[in-house]
């Protein structure tokens, strides 16, 4: 009988002590047409020390069990794709999330204002613990299509590609690793 009472006195912090050392569980899932947000995504989970997954969005059947879900897209149509949006709305309800996202836009752009407000907007659902954005390199085959486009403002930005050509550098990609190590270290 003693025994067990000891075994019992003792069981509780035993318990806590393997909790503290487990930690965070992370999830790092993106989207990523042309590359850009996948080397995003990569840099966030190099940076990540927690027992962490990394899976591209289409893999992820559901968010039970991480502390915390990285969600990575690239803008399209000027917000989030559908398979993003999907997972947000479906999946995310009154989880922990941060969205990394990619554009070509430059990152002090004025439209890119409104995109990232409708990014935000789609994860209202969630407990947003913050948003990451950086310019990618816009493919040389949306720059062809825009170029063609009637909208002048689209063909402009279409003929700007070369300012995006080499992105996420390597600051933006650091930028990205400091970002995700101050969500997950507190």
């Amino acid at each position: 009988m003693w025994r067990l009472s000891k075994l019992i006195e003792s069981w509780p912090e035993a318990k806590s002590e393997e909790t503290e050392e487990e930690g965070m569980k992370v999830l790092v899932t993106y989207q990523s047409l042309t590359g850009n947000t996948k080397k995003v995504a990569t840099a966030i989970f190099e940076a990540i020390g927690d027992q962490k997954e990394m899976k591209e969005l289409s893999q992820v059947t559901t968010l039970e069990g991480y502390d915390l879900t990285f969600v990575g897209f690239p803008i399209m149509g000027f917000g989030p794709s559908q398979e993003a949006k999907s997972l947000l709305a479906n999946q995310a309800a009154g989880k922990n999330v941060a969205l990394f996202i990619t554009h070509a836009s430059p990152e002090d752009s004025e439209p890119l204002k409104d995109w990232l407000r409708t990014c935000k907007d789609s994860a209202a659902n969630t407990n947003l613990k913050g948003m990451f954005h950086c310019q990618g390199e816009m493919s040389e085959q949306i720059a062809d299509l825009m170029v063609k486009s009637d909208d002048a403002q689209l063909a402009e930005w279409g003929k700007d590609r070369q300012h995006t050509v080499g992105q996420p550098d390597a600051t933006r990609l650091q930028r990205a690793r400091d970002w995700a190590k101050k969500l997950t270290e507190g």
